[in-house]
């Protein structure tokens, strides 16, 4: 067991599926879990207040973007982002890895850092695994990321020297993290879809002894089946006692499979960003609120949905939003996307609890097959 001050309390299992609580010091994280995401210090068009009402625990911001703007340095001086943002639960913030790959011009990649160009104004920047976590420091989430290199899934030469090159970036984010008794450091299982490198990988990140472990490079582009069997080769080579992070998976099908298969957190912007563009998410699939269906339906989205939006407005308002380009309909839809995915994994947790997880998973993905 570490003897650091985060802890993962387990409370039961169902197969390989797990229910626990992690505890930090804004407070504990009850697992499984979605976390919605801040990339900015703003899970966007969600204030803090709709967040704890609809039941969020954890949230995350992105280390990219907020040293680009407004700067790592400001938000310190700012008291952090727990005070910046008025968000008094735990936050999470990645490492700025997968942005660079993903949003940046990259000047180049070396065994040191990376150089790269903002997606702002093109100006030049450099990381490191030792810059990396200095930011996040200064950011002062409870949970930070270790600097990795997400490479393209399906590449295995290049996915070789990528995991090498991350265990090495592992080793000196470990020795850079100071914070230790305000910050828990979770290493990053990469190897593509490739199954000798992923075990190359999350054992030799077992050995740094961190407080938690992600698996990254998935939902980049590999199949689902990749994915899962990806999960099922590396969540048993993970702690018991150290949570187990899925990143940027918010499907809701990828999230009762992820689960089944050991894993207690995941993050997304799949929700708000759905929501921003009309849709809405259901068990009968995606909802598209701009189709000239809805102009007379006076039904919710979802009748058996108990969040605010389905409570109170009809789809023929939230259409009448979008196309009026309102911004509540961003809102509304945000909120009831969100509560669709925080409710999931409160259903997926107590039915771990209650030791009939596999009936659960069954029938909710037997639900979403039947409305593809």
């Amino acid at each position: 067991m570490s003897s650091l001050p985060f802890s993962y309390q387990p409370e039961a299992t169902d197969g390989a599926a797990r229910a626990g609580i992690f505890h930090t010091p804004h407070g504990p994280i009850p697992m499984p879990i979605f976390a919605p995401v801040g990339t900015q210090a703003t899970v966007k068009a969600v204030t803090p207040r709709d967040l704890t009402d609809l039941g969020a625990s954890l949230i995350l911001a992105n280390t990219y973007h907020l040293y680009l703007r407004p700067g790592d340095d400001i938000v310190r001086e700012m008291g952090g982002l727990h005070h910046f943002m008025g968000w008094d639960g735990p936050i999470l913030t990645d490492s700025g890895g997968f942005q660079v790959w993903s949003l940046s011009a990259i000047n180049k990649i070396d065994d040191d850092g990376v150089t790269f160009r903002s997606h702002i104004d093109g100006s030049l920047h450099r990381l490191t695994p030792e810059r990396a976590i200095g930011i996040q420091q200064n950011l002062g989430a409870d949970i930070i990321m270790c600097f990795d290199e997400c490479a393209s899934p399906l590449d295995r030469d290049y996915n070789q020297k990528a995991l090498e090159r991350t265990h090495r970036w592992a080793e000196r984010c470990r020795e850079a993290w100071s914070n230790r008794d305000r910050q828990a450091l979770f290493g990053i299982v990469q190897g593509g879809i490739f199954d000798d490198l992923r075990q190359q990988s999350a054992r030799g990140l077992v050995d740094l002894d961190f407080p938690g472990y992600a698996i990254g490079g998935l939902s980049v582009g590999e199949s689902k089946p990749d994915m899962y069997r990806i999960i099922e080769t590396v969540t048993p080579l993970l702690p018991t006692d150290r949570p187990r992070y899925l990143m940027g998976v918010g499907a809701i099908d990828d999230i009762i499979q992820g689960v089944s298969r050991g894993i207690d957190m995941f993050d997304c912007v799949l929700p708000t960003r759905l929501a921003r563009h009309g849709a809405a998410m259901t068990w009968q699939g995606r909802l598209n609120l701009n189709n000239a269906v809805h102009t007379r339906d006076n039904r919710p989205i979802d009748a058996g949905c108990e969040c605010y939006t389905c409570q109170h407005f009809s789809r023929a308002y939230l259409r009448h939003l979008f196309k009026s380009k309102e911004i509540l309909g961003a809102i509304l839809l945000s909120l009831h996307n969100l509560f669709v995915l925080i409710r999931l994994a409160t259903e997926m947790r107590s039915a771990i609890i209650e030791h009939r997880f596999a009936d659960y998973a069954a029938e909710r993905l037997a639900q979403i097959e039947t409305n593809q």
